[in-house]
């Protein structure tokens, strides 16, 4: 697919509104990419300050996200190639106990087809349970349990807590993913972008 194609296909992304009466601040659908992009982070929906902003992950769960990867601000936002695709496009409000889910009209509507078009992409970043349900195969009862499987997915994917501060516990409660999972992480990021760099 060209280049153009793709852009296309953004655009369209980005001026749709087919669940607009459902989105508390209507629709801001937030995801970038390109075709050269060889690393794709899919992650859950954006928050309220990623939707005033429409910069992915430009939240206190982005910095600790670049901080697992051991990227810096600039690196990360890369898209030529770093691509960040969410399950959903578009802030869905907020719930109980914290964000609702991603709206699944997205996934339905749009994934499909984008991913169609990344066909550079050597590594996939599942962040949270709906990323991983939707990517990554297998019959686990957690997603403690899956990402602690992690080695099974790589390097194709690699299954990650949200970073979000509200999963501190977690990371205190689960010390070998930061012992273990994270240090491969910052391994395979660099080396995937250097094998970018001409």
């Amino acid at each position: 697919m060209t280049r153009i194609t793709l852009k296309r296909l953004l655009t369209e992304v980005r001026q749709c509104t087919a669940c607009q009466h459902e989105l508390p601040l209507g629709p801001n659908p937030v995801l970038r990419a390109s075709v050269s992009a060889k690393l794709l982070i899919i992650g859950q929906a954006p928050g309220t300050k990623v939707h005033a902003t429409g910069i992915p992950w430009n939240d206190p769960s982005g910095d600790r996200l670049r901080d697992w990867m051991g990227l810096s601000r600039e690196e990360f936002y890369d898209e030529q190639h770093i691509a960040i695709i969410p399950m959903g496009f578009c802030y869905p409000g907020k719930g109980k106990s914290g964000d609702l889910p991603p709206r699944k009209e997205c996934a339905e509507l749009w994934h499909q087809k984008l991913m169609k078009q990344l066909s550079n992409i050597q590594m996939t970043l599942c962040i949270g349970q709906y990323a991983q349900n939707h990517y990554i195969s297998g019959d686990y009862n957690t997603l403690t349990d899956r990402v602690r499987d992690w080695q099974r997915f790589v390097p194709r994917y690699i299954p990650l807590p949200h970073p979000s501060p509200r999963n501190t516990l977690w990371l205190r409660r689960n010390t070998w993913f930061e012992a273990e999972v994270v240090p491969y992480l910052r391994q395979s990021v660099r080396h995937l972008l250097n094998a970018s760099t001409p």
